[in-house]
């Protein structure tokens, strides 16, 4: 092994051994998955489900509550394009993708149907929204969700097209706010 070599793989054990210390670190081991799954990300990114795959969604007796203590019936969204993201405020990757899901958001929630639903309580969503500087509207369930919709995974997102179909289905942090979602926002709307 020459000198080089040697140098490198030692930088790369103490890299790899601090790493690791940090991760067992209670205070520093969220910090440090949620920059990992920010920079995943970036890599991960989200397609179009192949128009003969897509399934429509049940609209019956699907209900949400908002933040601000109001009653969405999910059938109140059919024909418009509807972007749902299943997320909770513990969550290292959903807390990895809220600035790109903010950014989309702020872009686009006139045209699109954005339900952000979260298990946690309202109280601990709203003091996350608040520090983070988010102002989208969080949902919880009041009934069950439809089976086209559940989930066992979070993050979890689907995009819903104007016909009800099941467009988008991906698991895990994604930059939502790259030009190939907003290009396919763009063509969903055009519909």
């Amino acid at each position: 092994m020459t000198e080089t070599s040697k140098r490198k793989s030692k930088i790369f054990n103490i890299i790899s051994v601090a790493i690791i210390v940090l991760l067992i670190i209670p205070q520093t081991r969220k910090v440090i998955q949620i920059g990992l799954h920010k920079g995943l990300s970036y890599i991960n990114q989200s397609s179009l489900i192949d128009k003969e795959d897509r399934v429509s969604v049940s609209y019956a007796n699907f209900q949400l509550k908002s933040d601000a203590n109001t009653t969405l019936n999910f059938e109140a969204t059919k024909g418009k394009v509807v972007f749902i993201n299943f997320w909770a405020t513990w969550c290292p990757p959903c807390i990895a993708e809220m600035p790109s899901l903010q950014a989309l958001y702020n872009d686009y929630n006139n045209d699109v149907e954005f339900l952000f639903i979260t298990s946690d309580d309202f109280e601990v969503a709203e003091k996350f929204k608040t520090e983070k500087g988010y102002n989208f509207a969080v949902y919880n369930t009041l009934s069950q969700v439809p089976t086209e919709l559940s989930t066992t995974t979070i993050p979890r997102t689907f995009i819903i097209n104007k016909r009800g179909e099941i467009v988008v289905d991906e698991s895990g942090a994604i930059d939502w706010n790259s030009e190939k979602v907003r290009s396919q926002l763009d063509q969903l709307l055009s519909e």
